[in-house]
């Protein structure tokens, strides 16, 4: 074997139970199809878990491991110590607490290890004290409940981020991009077009691309008016604007705005307004332990009454109702 065949990275991914399959086999696919274009093995990867036993993924396929934490801390002091080690979570990671999984993190941290996350896992990393005053990415869905549990952790709704030594990314197929960049770093782009091309993708996506579809994609709406509304009232939900404020904005009367609203939307724009507002608070009901009358707060209700007036109209239930759910969700 010539000099440069050497391996580049020895991974250990960390499966925490009802993670997320899909950005993690999009990140090891992103491995194994370097190898192979590369002719050797360049990428080393191992799977681990608490216990060492096999882990069910949120869709119920179970995989096995082939080390324990317990391992996992011992190999950090000798020869088959990980460059990188990355967290794989996914639905209801608010709930995980392991003491040990954040020792071990901060202490591969601290012995130089390069850490990573997929899907929710920046939220096992912010609670590692990893995150603090650095950038991350999450899903979007569970950025609301993050950033209220986590003020001090700078994060966005970007694909995946790179801060120093740590490497989050926010699930899905963002995963084969945050992977793509590490090849890239390790060899160059001709390696990476080569695995776009075995992968079917048709390029490499930046890290600050958006996850989400575009407003006029999701909505369904072309009226650029309509959409730069819209995009200034998600901007404003803990201190919602009144129609006036958004009239000025927008450049156009309270009347055309009304009328627009009901021709694109179906509803007033106030009832829009209403509706994306609890929307996010839904969010952080199921995603945080926020009390119930701050996640009013946080979504712009004077008062956590009228909040539970308006989530009942949406919702048909109240918001301590969704979270008795959430609880029962996770117990069965």
């Amino acid at each position: 074997m010539s000099t440069q065949q050497t391996t580049k990275r020895c991974l250990v991914f960390f499966l925490v139970n009802d993670f997320t399959i899909l950005p993690f086999t999009a990140a090891i696919e992103a491995l194994r199809i370097a190898n192979r274009m590369l002719g050797y093995q360049a990428y080393k990867w191992r799977l681990a878990s608490a216990d060492g036993e096999k882990v069910s993924s949120s869709s119920g396929i179970e995989i096995a491991v082939q080390t324990s934490l317990a391992q996992e801390r011992r190999m950090l002091s000798g020869a088959d110590r990980p460059s990188m080690a990355i967290i794989c979570s996914g639905i209801d990671v608010e709930t995980f607490s392991n003491k040990a999984v954040f020792a071990w993190l901060r202490e591969a941290y601290n012995r130089n290890v390069h850490i990573g996350s997929l899907c929710t896992g920046a939220h096992i990393l912010a609670q590692a004290g990893l995150l603090n005053g650095k950038r991350c990415a999450i899903h979007w869905e569970n950025l609301p409940g993050f950033s209220e549990a986590f003020p001090e952790v700078e994060v966005y709704a970007d694909l995946y981020e790179v801060d120093g030594n740590i490497h989050t990314c926010a699930g899905g197929t963002a995963s084969l991009d945050m992977m793509l960049n590490l090849i890239g770093q390790d060899f160059d782009d001709n390696l990476v077009n080569r695995i776009c091309e075995q992968a079917l993708t048709d390029r490499v996506r930046e890290q600050s691309d958006r996850q989400r579809l575009p407003l006029r994609a999701r909505l369904g709406v072309q009226n650029s008016k309509v959409l730069s509304i819209i995009e200034v009232m998600e901007k404003n939900l803990a201190e919602p604007l009144s129609l006036l404020e958004i009239a000025d904005d927008a450049g156009l009367s309270r009347r055309q705005i009304e009328r627009l609203f009901r021709q694109e939307m179906g509803r007033s724009p106030a009832r829009y307004y209403l509706e994306i507002r609890l929307e996010r608070a839904r969010h952080l009901l199921v995603q945080s332990t926020l009390p119930v009358v701050e996640v009013a707060v946080a979504c712009g209700f004077v008062s956590a009454s009228h909040f539970s007036k308006c989530y009942r109209e949406i919702y048909n239930r109240s918001p301590q109702q969704e979270r008795a759910e959430r609880r029962l969700r996770q117990a069965a």
